[in-house]
């Protein structure tokens, strides 16, 4: 399946789908939040990369890490590249790119061409900005991090769009079972935080395909 990248560059600076998209893959216990009025003290600027790559084969996917287990709220969990904003990052499009290049080993690869909707993650009061971006090599090698990162899923954008790959159930988070709709790849779930921004991602793509 092709891309048309100036096409989608073209779409993300348009009204975005917003958190009706996001919502429909949200845990079912999720409540919503007026980002724009959250006060500074209670939540963390932070970033992450969507960023699709092609393969050898012109394939194109999306990387996305399964985190190594440790005593954390996001521990095992399936995510984009990306983590909080740090002082020495210039802004959070800075974040994505530094968190991307120490979490899979890509950045001067990267072009951005927009972002989606920010969302808000409860659980570890992270405030996310999503950058979508494109690798400008073909068959980029990612190298993941060796203490933070245990494997990484390409989903290809085939995957992405297929309906038929979305379910819902019960999903094991720290010490809670949470409800929630994912998407099964390759026996992974992928639910919460990055499900909704792919599913906004999902409803962008139908819309110039």
């Amino acid at each position: 399946m092709e891309l048309n990248v100036n096409k989608l560059k073209a779409e993300l600076k348009k009204t975005l789908p917003g958190i009706s998209a996001q919502y429909e893959m949200a845990p079912v216990s999720r409540p919503k939040f007026d980002i724009e009025n959250l006060p500074e003290d209670q939540y963390r600027p932070s970033a992450v990369m969507i960023l699709f790559c092609k393969d050898e084969y012109d394939n194109l996917f999306i990387p996305l890490i399964e985190r190594m287990a440790y005593n954390g709220t996001h521990s095992a969990q399936i995510s984009f590249p990306g983590g909080k904003y740090e002082m020495a990052d210039e802004n959070l499009q800075n974040t994505a790119i530094r968190e991307c290049y120490e979490e899979i080993g890509l950045r001067y690869e990267i072009e951005i061409i927009g972002k989606l909707t920010r969302l808000f993650i409860p659980v570890s009061s992270f405030l996310v900005e999503p950058y979508v971006g494109v690798c400008k090599i073909k068959n980029p090698l990612i190298v993941p991090h060796e203490r933070e990162v245990k494997s990484v899923l390409k989903l290809s954008l085939s995957q992405l769009l297929d309906d038929t790959i979305i379910e819902e159930g019960v999903v094991q988070a720290s010490e809670f079972k949470i409800k929630t709709p994912y998407f099964l790849v390759e026996g992974h779930k992928i639910w919460g935080a990055t499900a909704m921004m792919l599913n906004e991602l999902k409803a962008v793509l139908k819309a110039i395909s």
